[in-house]
């Protein structure tokens, strides 16, 4: 007789993650769609007389997209496709998840510069204003700090999840 494996439920850490990566997923999604509007609109503005041409939607189509690149960033680093590059094929599980660890602390070295020159970043931009639709720059800004801690924390967990095999203990 063969043993059912035991379910075991997530843990609220690992709940409050995968929430916060689905809202991600709904802001990535909102943030390409929304972006078709101030483009669309530029662009119609350019070829035809019919519509002035909008100068606030440059800079807002800047700001989303920085948005959307970053998001997605965050996003790939959670599914650990992102920065995924298979090398070793015929590794074995535990050889392949020391190679994931290693790879995963380039990955929050690389996000600990994003929120240390992030911070400075959004420091530079606190008290100023984009010079044509009159955004707050640290809208735009603050993006390399909120990936860089996306990133740690995203990291972390496949980390955990790493060498919890990499020791033996199941995933």
């Amino acid at each position: 007789m063969t043993e059912l494996p035991i379910e075991t439920s997530p843990s609220p850490w690992r709940r409050v993650t995968a929430a916060y990566a689905k809202l991600l997923e709904i802001l990535l999604a909102a943030c390409v769609g929304i972006l078709v509007i101030p483009v669309t609109l530029q662009i119609v503005s350019r070829y035809t007389p019919f519509i002035p041409s909008y100068i606030w939607t440059e800079e807002m189509a800047r700001f989303l997209f920085v948005w959307t690149i970053m998001i997605g960033a965050m996003v790939g680093v959670r599914e650990a496709q992102h920065f995924e590059v298979d090398i070793w094929p015929d590794l074995s599980r535990r050889s392949e998840a020391a190679v994931r660890i290693l790879a995963r602390l380039g990955i929050l070295a690389l996000a600990l510069v994003f929120v240390w020159a992030g911070i400075e970043f959004t420091r530079f931009a606190w008290n100023r204003t984009s010079e044509l639709a009159d955004l707050p720059l640290w809208l735009i800004h603050v993006a390399w700090p909120v990936a860089g801690v996306t990133w740690i924390v995203f990291a972390g967990e496949q980390i955990v999840d790493e060498a919890r095999v990499l020791l033996g203990n199941k995933p």
